[in-house]
């Protein structure tokens, strides 16, 4: 049997891209995280949340393992939540340098107040740069996410 180590502090090495055997086609790739955990940087409590990944590959995409290992090792990273959300954008970006990508957390509410935060970048493309503004000016909360009725 193969045990699985899972790290115990934030760590973005553990992401894999492998190739896109379709890097021609313009097609949407969605990771939906329902069980994202960070540490808040203030109080150290813990913040729960739902992650959702969409991007378009262009020559690599990445493998859903290492995904999964990598938000798993935010659960002891303190950080606050537009932070992991631009971290696993930016990380990501680095990884597989698709042709767009966002990345949305919804977080849920502490003290009453729930945040949304959302980030997101394109390749050079004009079509992309136009998808990434578009995208972004249409934003509202759970506008490009899911109910999680539909997941299960």
């Amino acid at each position: 049997m193969t045990v699985t180590n899972y790290p115990t502090t934030y760590a973005p090495e553990v992401l894999e891209a492998f190739d896109n055997k379709n890097p021609n086609e313009v097609a949407w790739t969605s990771f939906i995280c329902t069980e994202f955990t960070s540490l808040c940087p203030k109080t150290g409590q813990p913040d729960f949340a739902k992650i959702f990944v969409n991007y378009i590959a262009d020559k690599k995409m990445v493998e859903s393992k290492s995904m999964k290992l990598y938000l798993f090792s935010f659960r002891n990273h303190g950080d606050f939540h537009e932070d992991c959300v631009q971290k696993i954008c930016n990380d990501l970006w680095k990884l597989m340098n698709p042709k767009y990508l966002e990345v949305i957390g919804e977080f849920t509410p502490r003290g009453g107040i729930a945040i949304f935060p959302f980030a997101s970048k394109a390749c050079d493309e004009k079509s992309f740069q136009d998808l990434k503004r578009d995208r972004l000016l249409a934003y509202a909360p759970g506008k490009y996410s899911m109910e999680l009725s539909k997941l299960y």
